[in-house]
């Protein structure tokens, strides 16, 4: 294991590269790409690969780019692809199918602002508009984490308990494009981690198979229940293959929930991605001067770590939920997961919506400051609340 420092693109790049290797001696690997700022970085990374039974291939189009990885993984290949925003959209139809196959296709989304107008900076909602799909999602706080935390999918989505997709999702720019200080994994490690894939139900040269027939309502009625089940016991394969990853790597690629002085907390901030890095800072300063506050990262959005989410904010009165996405009309969408997910549980917990850091907007130590001196005055929550927004005289006519 080396320790080089790289950029986030490059981190998700090996972590790809080095899986899909470690298939050579089953079925190998393949996958689909097309570019496009800021995740081109990675399938450049993942083209250059030289790969001892695989191929990469480059198409037209997003969607024709998972339509490549979908049909490596119906083959019993190790698949996977690489999108961002619009790009994602493009390739929507499918996502969703990929999912419905039970494909265990591995994704980095590198989130960026949807357009129009254009935006090549972070936003989490091209990624989060896909939250209904029958995939997982992680979203990661840095170089190290996405790298770790994409080769833990790979096994995690191939789990026979399991058998469905993962997207592993960073910050446009400010962890695709930044360099850190990151510990690459041998290929000898990963070979050790990530055992041969074998797809219970992949298709067979000399054995006749449908995938995606028409089926009675019945029959897909109970298609849909099993990928609730399947859902239901991620949380605990999960920490099993957070053991198994601490052992073969020697470092932890971190919960699934992750807590900073929570014990005793009064206000909790509730983040992910990259807001987690300031947001805990803040903490940290205040917890210094007294004041009772804590931070919970969600690291995994789906399925939702509902319990895991109560236990960490059992002391807490109020949860600040910030969200770096936006859902029309809706307010944030880790937002609207959090209320669920505390509705019949407590009703004496105020949880305040805020919108911050939209369309590469920086979340600073001073807009965690302003959230945390909003939600310490209010008595309860209301709709939610536009951080950073410009209040100049001049409006859209």
């Amino acid at each position: 294991m080396s320790v080089q420092v790289i950029t986030g693109n490059h981190a998700a790049g090996y972590a790809l590269s080095t899986a899909g290797e470690a298939n050579r001696n089953a079925r190998g690997t393949a996958c689909g790409i097309y570019p496009i700022t800021p995740q081109t970085e990675i399938v450049e990374y993942v083209a250059k690969f030289p790969f001892s039974k695989g191929r990469v291939v480059p198409v037209e189009s997003e969607h024709s780019a998972m339509a490549v990885s979908m049909g490596a993984s119906m083959s019993g290949a190790r698949a996977f692809t690489a999108s961002s925003a619009n790009g994602l959209a493009y390739m929507a139809e499918n996502i969703m199918v990929t999912g419905y196959y039970r494909l265990p296709i591995v994704m980095v989304g590198v989130n960026r602002t949807l357009g129009p107008p254009w935006n090549i900076w972070a936003d989490q909602g091209d990624t989060l508009m896909l939250r209904d799909f029958a995939w997982l999602q992680f979203y990661c706080e840095n170089n190290q984490e996405i790298l770790d935390t994409t080769l833990l999918a790979f096994r995690l989505a191939e789990d026979r308990r399991i058998l469905l997709p993962v997207m592993t999702c960073m910050d446009a720019f400010i962890v695709s494009h930044t360099q850190m200080e990151t510990s690459l994994p041998e290929q000898a490690e990963v070979d050790r981690y990530l055992p041969d894939l074998d797809l219970p139900h992949r298709m067979h040269q000399r054995e006749a198979r449908t995938m995606g027939g028409l089926a009675w309502p019945h029959e897909g009625l109970s298609m849909r229940l099993e990928i609730d089940e399947a859902m239901k016991r991620v949380p605990a394969v999960y920490q099993e293959c957070r053991e198994s990853f601490k052992e073969v790597f020697g470092r932890d690629p971190g919960d699934m929930t992750q807590t900073f002085a929570t014990d005793d907390a009064d206000v909790v901030l509730v983040v992910s991605g990259t807001m987690a890095t300031t947001a805990r800072e803040v903490v940290r300063k205040r917890r210094a001067a007294g004041e009772k506050i804590g931070l919970v990262k969600l690291k995994m959005f789906r399925p939702y770590p509902e319990a895991a989410l109560r236990e960490a904010c059992q002391s807490a009165t109020k949860l600040a939920v910030l969200d770096r996405n936006y859902a029309a009309g809706a307010g944030g969408v880790f937002w609207q997961d959090t209320r669920a997910a505390f509705q019949g549980h407590r009703d004496d917990l105020l949880i305040q919506n805020y919108l911050t850091g939209l369309c590469g907007g920086d979340v600073t130590p001073a807009v965690i400051d302003d959230i945390l001196a909003d939600i310490a005055v209010r008595e309860e929550a209301g709709d939610p609340v536009w951080m950073g927004i410009d209040t100049g005289e001049e409006t859209l006519q």
